[in-house]
């Protein structure tokens, strides 16, 4: 086995496998906040495969976010019951909203990819990999220029992402399973309103 292979296989229990390394990591990252870059990934293996390299123009961000569905605060005023809802459950995944909130933090760069990083009783940590959008080396490099085309501008905010995609149930083939989800499950809400 490679190196990559054994980094892999600890990361698959990383709670019992890293022991000691894991609580004080969590401990770390709780102090720290919400948004962070970092200058190497975590995950080196899992950053690889989702298309890091250790170049100029590619940045690691660690991002937290609170578990738990959305809870407003109880409303002390009039209102019709229909309207006093209290809790929605996000359709989002946790992984999407972190790539989101990294992508409203650097409006420069254009989200590639994120893997989960850790976790405890009240948050969830992603790293998202990021590319700056007007880095020259970027630029020049035809592996990685894709992402600049106009199709690709704001694809974390349209569900473009891999996460995104896992998310929406974009992962099934095409056909039996798949009628209601393409080409989104809103789409196909509004087009049997109108049948």
């Amino acid at each position: 086995m490679g190196m990559y292979q054994h980094i892999r296989e600890i990361w698959k229990r990383p709670k019992e496998n890293l022991g000691t390394i894991w609580q004080k990591r969590l401990l770390e990252w709780r102090n720290q906040d919400v948004t962070v870059r970092i200058k190497k990934p975590t995950r080196i293996d899992r950053a690889r495969s989702l298309g890091y390299k250790a170049k100029q123009g590619f940045l690691i961000v660690r991002q937290r976010v609170d578990r738990g569905g959305r809870k407003r605060e109880t409303i002390r005023h009039g209102r019709r019951s229909k309207h006093f809802g209290q809790r929605k459950d996000v359709d989002k995944s946790y992984q999407s909203v972190a790539e989101e909130r990294t992508a409203r933090k650097y409006p420069n760069c254009e989200v590639l990819n994120s893997y989960y990083v850790g976790e405890d009783g009240i948050y969830f940590w992603y790293e998202v990999i990021l590319i700056d959008k007007a880095h020259p080396q970027i630029l020049a490099d035809p592996r990685i220029n894709w992402i600049f085309k106009s199709k690709h501008k704001g694809r974390v905010f349209r569900g473009l992402t891999s996460a995104a995609k896992k998310s929406r149930g974009l992962r099934n083939n095409k056909g039996k399973g798949a009628e209601k989800l393409r080409p989104s499950r809103t789409a196909n809400i509004k087009r049997r309103q109108h049948d």
